[in-house]
């Protein structure tokens, strides 16, 4: 995620004056012509919706990793993998893949069997991999054992875990209670459930939770989670795990910080809502922030002490769409219908994109995986890139990320980027996704015991 990630603006600037010598760079074609205009129109909203999510749904498909059956950390199309291995499984990433795959099950693209048959392998797999009191690392082998993400984050994610968790208890209320092969799913997707330990990972009574612990090294990596930022989701299973959850003070004194996640801001003109950083004056953080946490949680409606979370997170992607329109930097191509940063691939590798840090990078999973609060905005980019700039769209979908200022892209996708766009279309579209999480009982446990309101608790 975004903290683990820093690039120094010196290093950005060498590497994009170095851009032409980059591997496998590839040239941006943007159509203007004649013959583009009528491609354009030729394409209603609905049809293409339809064509990026069978497109991304696909990563989690055809390209899953095959012994598992969970999501690659990453596809390359080029076949260039100069830092990890192709086969390296992340368990945040195939959280979303799980609700992906639902998504493939309600539009047709594959049977209910078979998806029946993929959660099976999954389950499998997941029963026999590495924990660490109860939660998952951020990366996997191909055979269940850790893959370090970094030296010291050889052990429990506690991130990763809860948006995989996420993923399975969306799976779980999807299947039937009159299949006994869906029932006996659903009963072991509990028991991984209830066996993440929650409570561990305050570190011995803390009122904040930690992302990491590792057997060999403790709690090194000392990151406390508070927010705002993407781990919403987190506090909201720690608080409904019905064997290992912790009390309302761990969320109100650890994510909310005692009260300083109210000092919000204007950007823009628009209210930010909460604090977006703990420990600077940005203004608000890259859109993955408003994705990643709501994939299952429906914002619409939901409220508690501290935020409107259906107004933070519209204010966040309309902010993000109007600083790419008042465009600033002067890069080329940003506009109505170029808009959105997030932590993506650039000129410089992985990078965290945002208003305070634009690297005159377009991830296309900003705006697309926005589309429940920024319809227009949204559809107008996916118009733009499918009838305008279709070479930056592959066999899953749009690539991770370009750049019309330095002519960049590569054919490459990451799967923490791919994932929330079918799932937070499907929730413009049909809410789905949002309806199966929020009726978990367990979530709405949670939910009122932190003093959250939402239209499901009524």
């Amino acid at each position: 995620m975004l903290h683990k990630f820093f690039i120094p603006w010196a290093v950005t600037m060498l590497c994009i004056l170095l851009l032409l010598s980059c591997d496998n760079q590839k040239s941006i074609e943007v159509k203007e012509n004649e013959s583009a205009m009528e491609t354009e129109s030729s394409f209603t909203d609905s049809e293409l919706l339809d064509l990026v999510q069978q497109q991304t749904f696909n990563y989690f498909w055809e390209g899953a990793e095959p012994v598992s059956g969970l999501a690659r950390e990453r596809f390359h199309a080029d076949n260039n993998y100069p830092n990890h291995s192709k086969d390296i499984i992340t368990s945040g990433g195939s959280g979303f893949g799980l609700m992906a795959i639902l998504v493939g099950v309600e539009r047709g693209y594959i049977s209910r069997e078979e998806a029946i048959e993929r959660y099976t392998k999954i389950i499998d797999f997941l029963e026999n991999a590495d924990r660490f009191h109860g939660a998952w690392p951020h990366w996997l082998n191909p055979d269940g054992t850790v893959y370090p993400f970094s030296p010291a984050d050889n052990g429990g994610d506690l991130v990763e875990t809860a948006f995989l968790v996420q993923g399975l208890l969306t799976v779980k209320e999807y299947l039937s209670e009159s299949e006994p092969e869906e029932k006996e799913l659903a009963a072991r997707i509990t028991k991984l459930w209830e066996e993440v330990e929650w409570d561990w990972y305050t570190r011995g009574g803390e009122e904040v939770l930690y992302w990491h612990w590792s057997p060999q090294y403790g709690w090194e990596m000392n990151f406390a989670i508070g927010g705002y930022n993407e781990c919403l989701v987190l506090y909201v299973l720690a608080a409904a795990s019905p064997t290992h959850g912790i009390e309302k003070k761990v969320y109100d004194n650890g994510w909310a910080r005692a009260g300083a996640i109210l000092n919000d801001t204007i950007f823009y003109g628009l209210d930010t809502e909460l604090d977006h950083y703990e420990f600077s004056n940005d203004p608000v953080g890259p859109l993955f922030w408003a994705h990643y946490s709501y994939l299952g949680l429906d914002p619409k409606g939901l409220q508690d002490q501290f935020a409107d979370y259906w107004k933070l997170n519209t204010n966040h992607a309309l902010i993000h769409y109007s600083y790419c329109v008042d465009n600033p930097m002067d890069f080329e191509g940003y506009g109505k219908n170029q808009w959105g940063l997030t932590s993506s691939y650039s000129m410089a590798g992985y990078a965290g994109h945002q208003p305070s840090n634009d690297l005159g990078v377009i991830s296309p999973t900003a705006a697309l995986s926005s589309m429940p609060y920024t319809p227009e905005e949204s559809i107008d980019f996916l118009r733009q890139l499918y009838t305008k700039q279709d070479s930056l769209i592959g066999i899953y979908g749009p690539y991770d990320a370009y750049s019309n200022e330095y002519n960049w892209y590569l054919p490459r996708y990451l799967a923490i980027d791919q994932g929330p766009i079918p799932v937070m279309i499907e929730n413009y579209r049909s809410g789905l996704l949002w309806s199966l999480f929020m009726n978990n009982e367990d979530v709405q446990n949670g939910l009122r015991k932190l003093n959250f309101t939402s239209p499901y608790l009524q």
